[in-house]
């Protein structure tokens, strides 16, 4: 034999454990049985016939699809008749920004998500006895933490059988995300899912979570959900013969032609009917609907308080200590202070408790908490390059991790942006997916890209900050010590949640789009050492792309569309940036923000029609915390919009990344041309007065240019604002112009739009290197 899937070895697992809590055959030989499937050595006698089952399901060609179920019966006569069940338990943390930003602190911002970090990432595979093994130079760092958990679960969940011992790692599909997917035996389906749900409220106390599971049997897995007896369920001959139906295309697609119908029944009936329902029944369950043989989530944690007595920092819930060695006086409940310890822990992940935790009689434990700087530098290592470039001449300088964000802030005058992101077409691709096997290296990809794309942006665009005319009263670093400049609140699966400094925000979300894709279609490898990634931590699968029609950029990019670069790769990002004053409360901010990546991500979804398949990047420039007063769609159409003819946008965003590029370069070449910054904005106050009046007053203002004309030209005018029609020579510059008919099922009346205000939102924030200056100068004197 040779060495086996970790998905053949869960299925054996679940087929020779049996249906009920105790195991039908003795507990080490089903060890033996998993540990020669690891090793591709000889399998117990009794189980041989089991495992053969397994291999057979697997050895099924991906495009074996049968005609009728007799077919499928005679073809497999052995799987058909295998009724021993296999769970499946799909969970985790629901609301999780709710609980993240409950505080308007950032070291309880930080603590409440490397919390929900450390339960997913070490709690959750505990529980299938895995250990966390991130630093391979300290094997043991998490051993307590691993037993905690495991001391846990067989003080709780020991009844009829022992929990721990029906789990082994193997039996997770994936666990990114904040989400985990596993197999475990049929009898343990509620218990199982009632440990995950339990482990998100012991340890958080409030955080709010959900587990559901069911049972299926060894042929479901390869052809979807089947009835019992099989013979009942409904086939592709029913499917041709009802497809027309609005309940059965609801449910199946809606195909155009009779290859359509069978490849959307093809879909449907795979894993993916599986992890459908399992989704269905945690819509349901997260709803407050109950399940019948499980303790009711209806009825969520809740920590009553009452009018007499004294509220923690975020005014929910009643304060259990006082603690007056802090910065400032303040007042924690018992689930603020596990948040503040955590994001205590995140700067020293070995530090002790502090001295007045000691004192209050609280025993909770935070574990080892790994740092995401930790997992920086750890990225830094296996990309010598970069290390050099982000480090520069402080190599061998101590660098802290920041406390705050008015240290975030100090390296860039006082404003900070928020950047979040999140994939797009992911369900789409996930419809596609018909095996375990290929959710499992669907996720582990999705992570690498994400991660490995932050880390890379960062390092491109960052370098370690030190700290001058700090004025921060919860600091205790001083001015002249350097710090990394950022802050990843989270990231998991495609979501990122980072804070940096303002002056690198659209460098960094620019790279971070860019990079996912090419990481995906493994354009870049994941460390340039060789043998300093490990086999686990590469791109598996099949990302690119497939094009149907030709390669028309000038329907969705308006920067230079002949130098646009097609998107090959079936994923992509949509990024939403604020960059806001340090002062701006983070509810606030986060609240924008989202707003902002949801425009994003409409405006991915309108150019993917035109054939646009790549990342978009919406910002907003908020310099004072009373700008917006609505929400951000509603504040551009009634501030940013004037309604007439023609109808005009003294804004352009959302981007393309193309895009989002060129308006990088565009500013890089006024500021490197030192464009006078009055007329900048005597520009922009002149595109209120109508079409004609800005040309005109542009116009003037470039043929009076003393300096930067050359610039503006080829990088503002030629770039972005040509005409549509090649045979007009005329002069439209601000402006861009659209016919409207980008989106050909919902039209638009034809606008005229331009960057203009967005350059100069964000012109203050952008910095140039003194090389790319002194070139730009040396090209100005001699045209």
């Amino acid at each position: 034999m040779t060495n086996t899937n970790s998905i053949t070895i869960a299925i054996a697992w679940c087929l020779a454990w049996g249906n009920q809590k105790k195991p039908q055959f003795d507990l080490p030989v089903l060890q033996q049985m998993q540990q020669a499937l690891k090793k591709g050595e000889a399998l117990p006698g009794e189980l041989q016939d089991l495992v053969a089952q397994v291999e057979e399901l697997e050895s099924i060609d991906q495009d074996y699809f049968p005609e009728t179920l007799d077919e499928l019966k005679n073809h497999y006569p052995d799987l058909w008749n295998q009724t021993t069940p296999i769970g499946l338990v799909y969970g985790g943390a629901t609301k999780v920004k709710h609980y993240v930003f409950e505080s308007a602190k950032i070291q309880e911002i930080r603590g409440a998500s490397g919390l929900l970090d450390r339960i997913n990432q070490i709690d959750l595979p505990a529980i299938f006895n895995k250990k966390y093994h991130p630093n391979k130079n300290k094997p043991n760092l998490y051993n307590a933490q691993f037993n905690e958990v495991k001391g846990w679960l067989d003080e709780n969940f020991y009844l009829d059988g022992k929990l721990s011992d029906a789990l082994i790692p193997e039996l997770i599909v994936y666990s990114t995300g904040g989400n985990i997917l596993a197999f475990c035996p049929s009898a343990y389906v509620n218990d199982l899912a009632n440990a995950i749900e339990k482990r998100y409220t012991k340890e958080t106390l409030t955080a709010n979570s959900c587990a559901v599971g069911d049972t299926f049997r060894l042929l479901e897995i390869r052809f979807g959900l089947l009835r019992q007896p099989i013979e009942n369920t409904l086939w592709l001959d029913w499917y041709k013969r009802e497809f027309d139906k609005p309940l059965v295309q609801a449910y199946f697609g809606y195909p155009s032609n009779e290859s359509e119908k069978i490849s959307a029944f093809k879909r449907r009936k795979s894993f993916n009917e599986i992890t459908t329902k399992l989704n269905i029944l945690f819509n349901q369950r997260r709803s407050g609907n109950d399940i019948p043989g499980r303790p009711s989530r209806r009825y969520p944690p809740m920590f009553e308080t009452h009018p007499y007595l004294v509220r923690d920092g975020s005014d929910r819930r009643s304060a259990i200590i006082q603690v007056d060695k802090l910065p400032r006086e303040t007042y924690f409940s018992e689930a603020s202070v596990r948040k503040y310890l955590v994001g205590d822990r995140a700067k020293d992940s070995l530090s002790d408790n502090p001295s007045w935790y000691k004192e209050s009689g609280l025993t909770w434990q935070r574990g080892i908490i790994e740092k995401w700087v930790d997992k920086f530098k750890l990225f830094l290592e296996q990309n010598p390059s970069l290390k050099t470039k982000y480090y520069g001449n402080i190599l061998n300088k101590p660098v802290e991790i920041a406390e705050t964000l008015t240290q975030v802030s100090n390296a860039s005058n006082g404003y900070v942006a928020y950047i979040y992101a999140d994939g797009n077409n992911m369900g789409g691709y996930i419809q596609k997916i018909l095996t375990p096997q290929k959710y499992q290296e669907f996720s582990k990809d999705v992570e690498l890209a994400t991660l490995y794309a932050v880390y890379q942006a960062l390092a491109e665009n960052l370098h370690p900050h030190q700290l001058h005319n700090l004025n921060d009263e919860e600091s205790h670093l001083q001015n002249g010590e350097f710090i990394h400049p950022f802050e990843i609140i989270t990231i998991g699966g495609d979501d990122i949640l980072l804070i940096v400094p303002a002056n690198k925000a659209l460098q960094i979300s620019q790279m971070i789009g860019e990079t996912f894709e090419k990481i995906l279609l493994k354009e870049i490898e994941l460390g340039e050492n060789e043998g300093s990634i490990k086999e686990t931590k590469r791109i598996t699968g099949d990302y690119q792309l497939t094009h149907t029609k030709p390669f028309e950029p000038h329907k969705h990019q308006r920067y230079k569309p002949l130098t646009a670069k097609r998107s090959n790769c079936e994923l992509s990002t949509s990024i939403g940036v604020l960059i806001t004053a340090v002062n701006t409360p983070i509810y606030y901010a986060r609240d924008l923000v989202e707003q902002l990546l949801k425009l994003a991500k409409e405006r991915a979804k309108t150019l993917k029609k035109a054939g646009y398949s790549g990342g978009t990047v919406d910002f907003l420039t908020l310099k004072s915390v009373t700008m917006i007063s609505s929400n951000v769609k509603e504040f551009r159409k009634q501030a940013l919009t004037k309604h007439g003819l023609p109808h005009l946008k003294f804004y352009a965003t959302p981007y393309t990344l193309h895009e989002l590029e060129g308006l990088i370069t565009s500013i890089s070449a006024l500021k490197q041309a030192k464009f006078p910054k009055s007329q900048l904005y005597q520009i922009r106050s002149l595109l209120e007065r109508g079409k004609h009046t800005a040309i005109l007053n542009y116009r003037y203002f470039r043929v009076r240019l003393k300096q930067g004309r050359e610039a503006l030209l080829t990088d503002f005018e030629e770039a972005w604002c040509l005409p549509k029609d090649k045979e007009n020579k005329g002069n439209l510059a601000p402006w861009m112009y659209d016919d409207g008919k980008l989106d050909p099922k919902n039209p638009e009346e034809a606008f005229y739009e331009t960057i203009w205000r967005d350059m100069v939102d964000v012109y203050d924030f952008m910095e140039i290197p003194d090389n790319e200056t002194s070139k730009v100068a040396s090209m100005e004197s001699e045209s």
